[in-house]
Protein backbone atom coordinates (compact mmCIF):
# COMPACT_ATOMS: atom_id res chain seq x y z
CA UNK A 1 0.00 0.00 0.00
CA UNK A 2 1.56 3.28 -1.31
CA UNK A 3 1.26 6.83 1.17
CA UNK A 4 1.91 10.06 0.77
CA UNK A 5 2.37 12.64 2.97
CA UNK A 6 1.99 16.71 2.45
CA UNK A 7 3.72 19.18 4.48
CA UNK A 8 3.03 23.05 4.56
CA UNK A 9 5.90 25.38 5.56
CA UNK A 10 5.48 28.93 6.51
CA UNK A 11 9.37 30.24 6.31
CA UNK A 12 9.77 33.53 8.29
CA UNK A 13 10.25 36.44 6.06
CA UNK A 14 14.52 35.67 6.91
CA UNK A 15 13.96 32.44 6.09
CA UNK A 16 11.80 32.88 2.63
CA UNK A 17 14.86 35.31 1.57
CA UNK A 18 17.35 32.65 2.84
CA UNK A 19 15.45 30.31 1.09
CA UNK A 20 15.02 32.28 -2.67
CA UNK A 21 19.39 32.86 -2.66
CA UNK A 22 19.52 29.40 -2.42
CA UNK A 23 17.28 28.48 -4.92
CA UNK A 24 18.76 31.04 -7.42
CA UNK A 25 21.89 29.56 -6.74
CA UNK A 26 20.74 25.69 -7.30
CA UNK A 27 18.85 26.67 -10.61
CA UNK A 28 22.48 28.52 -11.64
CA UNK A 29 24.44 25.35 -11.02
CA UNK A 30 21.51 23.25 -12.69
CA UNK A 31 21.25 25.52 -15.83
CA UNK A 32 25.03 25.54 -16.18
CA UNK A 33 25.14 21.48 -16.02
CA UNK A 34 22.71 21.61 -18.41
CA UNK A 35 24.06 23.72 -20.89
CA UNK A 36 27.60 22.05 -20.26
CA UNK A 37 25.75 18.57 -21.01
CA UNK A 38 24.05 20.07 -24.17
CA UNK A 39 27.09 21.06 -25.76
CA UNK A 40 29.16 17.85 -24.62
CA UNK A 41 26.24 16.09 -26.90
CA UNK A 42 26.62 17.94 -30.20
CA UNK A 43 30.32 18.37 -29.94
CA UNK A 44 31.00 14.74 -29.28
Amino acid sequence: MKRAYRYRFYPTAEQAEQLARTFGCVRYVYNRALAERHRAWFQE
